[in-house]
């Protein structure tokens, strides 16, 4: 591997599993520690990771976020089974907003398959695959494009949605966390899902546990903005019990 590989391999890595010795990386990449330790050097330098005794974890500040195609591989079963439970929630009918991510990408292939509702959403693969169900009637946010997420963001996404009425909202977030809410690394991706919840009679954070506990620059809202939280069983019950008590509803799916 060249250096960029390494080190998009490395984060991917800690991004999927929290941590990272330094002899496990030697080993699965089959480099000498110096290389291993050039490379982490560089990726908290970044703010990606964060050096801690014998190897790295993952910042719990997010200045960066994966790309799209990396985030799909990663926590893959999670996030079918909590599209699942999220598009069970949907009835026909109803105006749908599934925001743009991998998590709700899981959502859209199940709401694909209901009849007559309306979806927007701002993720180009979204709309891309609901293109052909004749059944959904179906918007895109237009706006600036985020290459690296495939959707759309920034202050024209939000003004198209400021128009709507939304009864029900599925919103993804890259960080999350009981005391600073949903936020995110990036002032054009707050913009349109503060958007979204202002207009949104019901508003859903679809998420994994994996993404708790992060925290980046832009505030988007407190948890209890949101009516319901559906995530997996590997959320600590330490932050369930707290969630609970912001009077929100908590939909664990098992793994």
């Amino acid at each position: 591997m060249i250096p960029s590989e390494r080190q998009d391999f490395i984060y991917r890595y800690v991004y999927e599993n929290g941590t990272a010795s330094i002899n496990d990386l030697v080993e699965m990449m089959s480099v000498s520690h110096m290389t291993i330790r050039r490379d982490i050097q560089l990726l908290e330098h970044e703010g990606k990771v964060v050096i801690v005794s014998g190897g790295i974890k993952l910042n719990d500040i997010l200045r960066h976020e994966m790309r799209y195609s990396d985030k799909a591989l990663i926590h893959h079963r999670s996030k079918q089974m909590i599209g699942k439970v999220g598009a069970d929630m949907v009835h026909d009918g109803q105006v749908v907003y599934v925001d743009a991510g991998t998590t709700t990408f899981e959502l859209a292939k199940v709401l694909g398959e209901k009849f007559n509702i309306t979806v927007i959403t701002n993720d180009f693969s979204i709309s891309q695959y609901l293109m052909n169900k004749a059944q959904i009637n179906l918007f895109h946010t237009g706006g600036q494009v985020d290459k690296r997420n495939f959707s759309s963001v920034g202050i024209s996404a939000a003004n198209f949605i400021k128009t709507l009425n939304i009864d029900i909202a599925f919103i993804s977030s890259s960080s999350w966390d009981a005391e600073r809410g949903v936020s995110t690394p990036y002032e054009e991706k707050a913009m349109v899902k503060q958007a979204v919840i202002d207009v949104s009679s019901t508003r859903v954070l679809v998420t994994d546990s994996s993404k708790y506990g992060k925290y980046g620059l832009y505030s988007i809202c407190p948890l209890n903005k949101m009516d319901v939280i559906i995530t997996d069983s590997f959320l600590p019950v330490s932050a369930q019990e707290i969630i609970k008590k912001q009077d929100v509803e908590l939909k664990i799916v098992s793994i």
